[in-house]
């Protein structure tokens, strides 16, 4: 069992950048994959972003080329730079991870996300 804490959410203007972070409680280097995914009021949640176990990422259209998903194996941690931040990029950041091909297992609490404009 895995569990996942995610840090790093706040409030910030638009064209300005925050760095999420989530933390495992064990190691992560057994994951198949771990994503970053975000859900805003009203909306479905969406996947943002995900590296797999060979460091193969993948990205939203919606922000590729502003955020970079990143994961440090001696930390047990995954991260998200997220740059030029859109008011649109406001939502929920979620972090996940999976064991293998399919559903994501385990799941964060949750980090509030939003950009002014």
């Amino acid at each position: 069992q895995v569990q996942l804490v995610e840090s790093g959410g706040g409030l910030v203007q638009a064209g300005g950048s925050l760095r999420l972070s989530c933390a495992a409680s064990g190691s992560i280097s057994g994951l198949n994959a771990m994503a970053w995914y975000r859900q805003a009021p009203g909306k479905q949640r969406e996947l943002v972003a995900s590296i797999l176990g060979l460091g193969f990422t993948n990205y939203a259209d919606s922000v590729k080329g502003r955020f970079t998903i990143s994961r440090d194996y001696s930390k047990n941690a995954l991260y998200l730079q997220m740059n030029s931040l859109k008011p649109d990029d406001t939502a929920v950041y979620y972090c996940a991870g999976r064991r293998r091909v399919g559903v994501y297992d385990y799941w964060g609490q949750g980090t509030q996300v939003t950009v002014s404009s």
